[in-house]
């Protein structure tokens, strides 16, 4: 089996400086010479995308992660794809990369809560676990999947749920799709790969994100739109997919500027729904064209509203098919 290996940095590839501060600083090649026993598992070949902490990356660094994925795919003799990656922003990564992914290969992300430098470093058994499922005929058909603490994600439903811990990753709602031990994978079920489009060229629309709280002020969502030049906007907002009444006036706003606006929930489990009447809640939101972001994270649904309209759909047909999208993917 041969496995393509895109390493973009994050805390995997991070060591501190003489300042003590820890810093992408491990090469492509010297990351996999960290791992007892991968030439063991396939045959590997690493490319460096990037060597940066994963807040710095971009929707087009994750667009270009993406593309480079089902490229390497497409490749003859390519059997899997491994992507190391910082956990700040590996689902959003991982997520793009399900979503517009196009072949039958696997692509598995790996990524470390611990440095090389720390005691018990988490980086080389994730990095060797996900080589294995990369590897693994039953993970074909699986999409882009998050290999961490032993276990294996999807990549549309995994969310960081802790700052620190090895097991930080977890998909609520659903669970890890599979296990992987020193001597056994156990992929039991592979669930349904739910809505999928190609690559675009770039995601050349800007999205705005704001996450609403207690009390918002109206005109900071338009401020948001404003700032950009936003092509849509994503609000984060509470429960079920609600936001405070004082804001509601600013999303109004920008929904009759023709823009396509999402609803999502800051709640990791569950879906948005729109069964609240009352001042800022989902139905008063869907009444004036506003979707419900589904199961997605504010920062998913982002990336696929972008996706969308990257892909040239006008805005009334990319809220629709976001909805529709989003319904699959649960």
């Amino acid at each position: 089996m041969t496995v393509r290996i895109l390493t973009t940095g994050g805390t995997i590839a991070s060591l501190p400086d003489q300042s003590g501060v820890k810093r992408p600083a491990v090469s492509a090649g010297e990351l996999l010479a960290s791992v007892p026993g991968l030439d063991r598992v396939a045959e590997v070949s690493p490319e460096e995308i990037a060597s940066v902490s994963s807040w710095n990356l971009t929707p087009a660094d994750m667009l270009r992660v993406a593309r480079r994925a089902n490229d390497a795919l497409a490749e003859s003799g390519v059997d899997g794809v491994v992507v190391t990656h910082g956990t700040d922003t590996v689902e959003e990564t991982a997520f793009l990369s399900d979503l517009t992914l196009r072949s039958g290969g696997p692509v598995t992300f790996a990524a470390a809560m611990r440095s090389p430098d720390e005691l018990s470093a988490d980086g080389p058994r994730n990095l060797l676990n996900a080589v294995r499922v990369a590897s693994a005929p039953e993970a074909r058909g699986a999409g882009a999947m998050v290999v961490m603490n032993d276990e294996v994600h999807a990549a549309r439903w995994v969310r960081k749920l802790d700052s620190a811990l090895v097991s930080a990753f977890g998909s609520p709602g659903r669970g890890p799709i599979g296990r992987v031990t020193p001597d056994s994978l156990v992929l039991p079920w592979l669930p349904p790969r739910g809505f999928t489009m190609d690559a675009p060229e770039a995601l050349s629309e800007e999205v705005a994100l704001v996450s609403a709280y207690p009390g918002m002020a109206a005109g900071l969502v338009e401020a948001a739109v404003a700032a950009t030049g936003a092509a849509g906007l994503v609000v984060e907002g509470s429960g079920s997919g609600n936001v405070p009444a004082s804001a509601v006036a600013g999303i109004r706003a920008v929904a009759e500027r023709g823009l396509p606006v999402v609803v999502a929930s800051r709640v990791p489990g569950g879906s948005t729904r729109a069964v609240y009447g009352a001042p800022g809640g989902g139905a008063e939101l869907r009444a004036f064209g506003a979707v419900g972001g589904g199961p997605l994270s504010a920062g998913k649904a982002r990336l696929l509203l972008m996706t969308l309209l990257a892909s040239g759909l006008a805005a009334d047909a990319a809220a629709r098919e976001f909805e529709a999208a989003a319904a699959t993917l649960y």
